[in-house]
């Protein structure tokens, strides 16, 4: 590890805007709208700035007015924090932070660079990301690409502790940014193309040691259910109900990995999040539901006791992860004020839940395109109640191993995948990036060997038939589940969205503009391109009475893993290399910050 200080300016001077604990972060410093202290702005994921400087009438003026080189290439995802005068930037592997000073423009008080062993690159599905940092209790939160858990002081960079989550050698590494909740800090893990039975782990803010971990499959007292009292659409889930849905110890191996996003309701002491795929990729070799992969979990924050479920892709067949973003918000639901859960699947389902007992409200898609499914089941004297009405054409399960099943949509890529979306209270909408993405899948029967690839399927990827277009931005009204407006793009919009109370949304596309659009109509009012593709999440904050909006970009992730990681083959990357072959003619690689003004 090295620590670089700034050698003119005493960091001590600087004003660090911070409370005394962690508990105070969540209800003063996420409320600071000059502030952005964790990666969704707020603890409800909502992506929302009360900041309206910027405004749909001058959001054509903008202009950038500094940026920063993070000296690093491949896939920057994620965005920065800023509290105070400092601003915490990340990178992808080796996960460099730094902290800039906002007073002498972006200069780096300190910098964090761990030292890491580059086997794990080899163990990093789909680039070697970072979603980011995250504040609370004058520390930063680090979740490093082998697993090591870090927090650091805030003002000079210190390594105050480390916890190892994980072992890279059997595939479990890390891409997600950590939540901080009261006392805690909450990480998963990735690794579910590599067999690992993956989990949720709770560590002490301030020593680092483990409190509680959840695991996604296997007995009730690993996963931390009450038969009785943890429910699924209101019932409950009963004993080893994890167990009962895998053939013999395939559990063990059984991924759900949960490298998502991760939101909290401080009312209800419950954390958010979803898990991913089953593994292996091929379903013939896993028969059975394969909880609790694929799905979406409610838990006590302090115990990690899961209070409601829901699986919403049972026995996977396409890579349809479930960890995408819980969105909590409070909206009106049949004249009925509701205390709301959404979720954009990767299976390309909009869904809706009542987020203090799970019941399932809306399920709708959001990608025409989606087929795999003519929809979900919302018949709650049926059997079937909440599972998807699957189309035979387009499973592998039923076609079998061995068989290429053709024009499969989404892609497993999802209609969505981790790029977040944002929430106005202002309009009641979501502004969702989407993928309209599809693709042939050939399942084959592969073995399990610890720390090496278990996926067992070979896939192309494509945009639907008789269209060119691969993504869409879009609003949706999550109490309808309908499109409000839907913006298409040439790529994937694979980069998190902002909303903001100046009725402006902002989002980022793969060939590296940056997008403002009027939150009610969609309209651009602003784009600017940045140095590399942006798979970064879009933020803002105040300083010095100024709105500004700053965005990472530098091409990579799944979708940008040809460019990344300079791959050919257009099965490599699981595919998506020869689907996103041509975004080589708009971009290159790069990592940079740009951030944006309106002119003084």
């Amino acid at each position: 590890m090295k620590i670089l200080m700034a050698s003119l300016i005493s960091v001590s001077s600087l004003a660090l805007a911070g409370p005394a604990s962690a508990q105070d972060t969540d209800t003063k410093l996420t409320q600071n709208p000059a502030d952005w202290v964790i990666p969704a702005g707020n603890y409800a994921g909502n992506r929302y700035s009360k900041l309206d400087q910027i405004t749909n009438k001058n959001a054509s003026k903008l202009q950038p007015v500094w940026t920063f080189s993070t000296g690093v290439l491949r896939g920057h995802e994620g965005g920065p924090l800023v509290v105070g005068d400092i601003m915490y930037v990340h990178t992808p592997f080796p996960n460099i932070v730094y902290a800039l000073d906002l007073n002498n423009n972006g200069q780096i008080l300190w910098k964090y660079e761990p030292k890491q062993n580059p086997d794990v690159i080899p163990v990093m599905c789909c680039d070697t990301v970072n979603r980011g940092l995250s504040y609370a209790d004058g520390k930063i939160f680090l979740d490093q690409a082998d697993t090591t858990l870090v927090a650091l002081d805030a003002k000079t960079g210190k390594l105050l502790w480390s916890a190892v989550n994980g072992d890279p050698k059997i595939g479990e590494t890390a891409t997600m940014a950590p939540l901080p909740v009261k006392n805690e800090v909450l990480v998963g893990d990735s690794g579910g193309e590599f067999g690992v039975r993956c989990n949720v782990t709770a560590y002490d803010m301030n020593s680092g040691k483990r409190i509680w971990r959840a695991y996604s499959e296997g007995p009730d007292d690993e996963i931390l259910f009450d038969p009785e009292k943890t429910t699924m659409l209101g019932k409950p889930v009963g004993k080893d109900s994890s167990l009962k849905t895998w053939k013999g110890d395939q559990w063990k191996q059984g991924g759900g990995c949960t490298w998502g996003w991760y939101s909290y309701d401080p009312e209800l002491n419950l954390v958010y999040y979803g898990s991913g795929n089953p593994s292996t990729w091929n379903p013939k070799q896993r028969p059975g539901d394969n909880r609790w992969s694929m799905t979406i979990f409610a838990r006590d924050a302090d115990t990690g006791m899961a209070k409601w479920v829901y699986q919403m892709t049972p026995h996977d067949e396409w890579d349809y992860d479930g960890v995408n973003e819980m969105q909590l918000v409070d909206q009106k639901f049949d004249g009925k004020e509701r205390k709301l859960l959404v979720h954009f699947d990767r299976n390309g389902f909009g869904y809706t839940l009542d987020r203090t007992n799970g019941d399932l409200l809306v399920a709708e898609k959001f990608d025409p395109a989606v087929n795999w499914a003519t929809g979900i089941n919302m018949d709650k004297n049926s059997p079937d109640y909440g599972r998807p009405i699957r189309v035979k054409k387009y499973s592998t399960e039923a076609n079998g191993e061995d068989v290429n099943t053709q024009g499969v949509c989404p892609a497993a890529l999802g209609s969505k995948d981790e790029q977040p979306s944002a929430y106005s209270p202002k309009t009641g909408l979501f502004y969702v990036p989407t993928n309209h993405v599809c693709m042939d899948y050939q399942p084959f029967r592969v073995t399990y060997t610890p720390g090496q690839p278990y996926v067992g399927a070979i896939l192309s990827m494509y945009p639907p038939p008789g269209q060119t277009d691969m993504g869409n931005f879009i609003a949706w009204d999550a109490t309808k589940g309908k499109i409000v407006w839907s913006d298409p793009e040439r790529f994937s919009v694979w980069s998190g969205a902002l909303a903001t109370a100046g009725d402006v949304v902002f989002y980022g596309t793969l060939e590296g503009y940056l997008k403002a659009v009027d939150a009610k109509t969609g309209k651009e009012l602003y784009k600017f391109k940045t140095p590399s593709g942006i798979i970064g999440n879009v933020m803002t904050y105040m300083h010095k009475g100024r709105q500004y909006v700053a965005v990472l970009s530098g091409v990579g992730g799944w979708a940008g893993i040809g460019l990344a990681a300079g791959l050919t083959d257009p099965h490599a990357g699981l595919g998506a290399v020869g689907g996103y072959a041509a975004l080589s003619k708009y971009t290159s690689l790069g990592g940079a910050l740009t951030v944006f003004a309106l002119p003084q």
